[in-house]
């Protein structure tokens, strides 16, 4: 696979294909983490690294693993992954595993990784399967940390536990709780769409692909003056 390939294969996570915000995926520990931007941190990697190393592993094993047991094998080689990165950061990180808690084996069954490992791993190269599985892991850390900088100093005046706004501002609770994290989500998840070009207007993208153009008016109007 050419250079310019493997670079848009690795980009397209990050704001194309964000996993979390344009693809909606692993919503789950995506607000329940992202209180502080140190657990956002350590989420992120952690998932990055069983991304990586378990796209790796399918795709070297995909002519090996019959069709049939595809999904048991992907989720047993993900959950060996899950375990050795739990092991490494209870051993050097023992307040991330406190802090994420049971957040961290289940990424077991992310549907992030395991969608990876099925749609993309399961059909291509190791390269290019290692490129996928780091530019998810990256859009996905970048997604989570973008709203645990956002969620912890508006919520809590600080970031990664520095004072920031002690000065001049009130901490506004709300947004370390959950109803704070669905409106920063959402706010990301619009910001996300107007970056990748998803609220173009009709007129920007044509009406080629519309189920409804022979009930337009537009067009109606167009055949009724020719």
């Amino acid at each position: 696979m050419a250079k310019k390939s493997l670079l848009q294969e690795f980009t397209k996570g990050i704001i194309k294909e964000n996993p979390v915000l344009c693809l909606v995926l692993g919503t789950c520990p995506t607000l329940a983490v992202t209180t502080s931007a140190a657990n956002a941190i350590g989420m992120g990697v952690s998932a990055t690294l069983v991304l990586l190393c378990s796209n790796i592993t399918i795709s070297l094993l995909r002519k090996v693993i019959p069709n049939k047991v595809r999904i048991p094998a992907f989720i047993t080689i993900i959950a060996g992954f899950v375990s050795i990165v739990q092991m490494i950061v209870k051993a050097y990180a023992p307040s991330i595993d406190e802090a994420l808690g049971v957040y961290l084996p289940l990424i077991v069954v992310n549907c992030i990784i395991l969608g990876r490992a099925e749609m993309y791993a399961s059909k291509n190269g190791v390269i290019a399967s290692a490129v996928d599985g780091l530019g998810m892991g990256v859009g996905f850390t970048v997604a989570l940390l973008c709203m645990g900088i956002i969620r912890e100093l508006l919520g809590a005046g600080t970031i990664f536990g520095i004072p920031v706004t002690s000065n001049f501002m009130e901490p506004i609770t709300i947004f370390i709780l959950a109803p704070g994290g669905f409106f920063v989500f959402g706010m990301l998840i619009a910001l996300a769409n107007k970056l990748s070009g998803k609220c173009k207007k009709p007129e920007e993208i044509g009406c080629g692909s519309c189920p409804m153009k022979s009930k337009c008016h537009k067009n109606t109007e167009e055949g009724a003056v020719e």
